[in-house]
């Protein structure tokens, strides 16, 4: 597999807080891939960095063979990353499926390619039904499965979850854990943030440990929870003991 999106050296710097360190990491098309560790890990600032919110005080962020790190968020979307957010940010007086015709814009040629196309994503979520309700009458669950439809209308080749599946009951994790399976079948590369490992460990090819702002390990599933400085950092003495 190649290579899709790769930061080399990355560090942010917060004033005196160094919220990621020399974050280097690769991510092949066609993966599932798992960012992982415990609050404070410095998560949700790569994600940042890696979506273009703000570029990284030191390092390079390369999307699809190009140098990206110093494009904002907005360039970035154009050229295939989506995201979500892990506060949902819906707009919550417009309707299901003009919240989705907001991401079709990105590459639709008016209104109504835009509409044809999230209907098309929001039957792919299980959200058809709801088009015409105001986004704010959506359950928990159903915010989450919107926040992944709106990001997949921008018809990204890499997608940013940022714990969709935090919150949710068991089945509707499940469900969730079906969309992500389905959104890779369709092509779509994904890097997700989640807490909730009986979930998303059976569910990612790869899991990339943050701790302190530092890759603290990387690899298959089934080695990084065996990992003793994962298991003392993130997943405690209940992954110890079955390890």
């Amino acid at each position: 597999m190649t290579v899709l999106l790769e930061t080399s050296g990355v560090t942010q710097r917060f004033a005196g807080l160094v919220a990621n360190s020399d974050v280097s990491i690769a991510v092949s098309r066609g993966e599932i891939v798992g960012l992982i560790g415990p609050n404070g890990a410095g998560k949700s600032t790569l994600f940042n960095l890696i979506a273009g919110v703000m570029p990284p005080t030191q390092g390079a962020v390369v999307f699809d063979g190009e140098d990206v790190t110093r494009l904002p968020a907005a360039e970035r979307c154009h050229r295939g990353i989506g995201r979500t957010f892990q506060v949902v940010k819906s707009f919550e007086t417009m309707t299901v499926i003009d919240n989705v015709i907001v991401g079709a814009l990105v590459r639709s040629n008016g209104m109504r390619e835009a509409r044809r196309k999230a209907h098309e994503v929001l039957e792919f979520c299980g959200l058809d039904a709801r088009a015409e309700v105001p986004a704010g009458e959506l359950v928990p669950s159903e915010k989450r499965r919107l926040e992944v439809a709106r990001a997949l209308a921008t018809g990204p080749k890499l997608l940013l979850l940022d714990e969709v599946l935090t919150g949710l009951t068991p089945v509707e994790a499940q469900t969730g854990v079906e969309l992500v399976r389905r959104v890779r079948e369709t092509g779509v590369t994904v890097l997700m943030v989640e807490h909730v490992m009986e979930i998303v460990m059976p569910l990612v090819d790869r899991a990339i440990v943050l701790d302190l702002g530092k890759v603290l390990a990387e690899g298959r599933p089934a080695e990084v929870v065996r990992d003793p400085k994962v298991i003392s950092a993130y997943l405690g003495d209940r992954h110890a003991v079955g390890a």
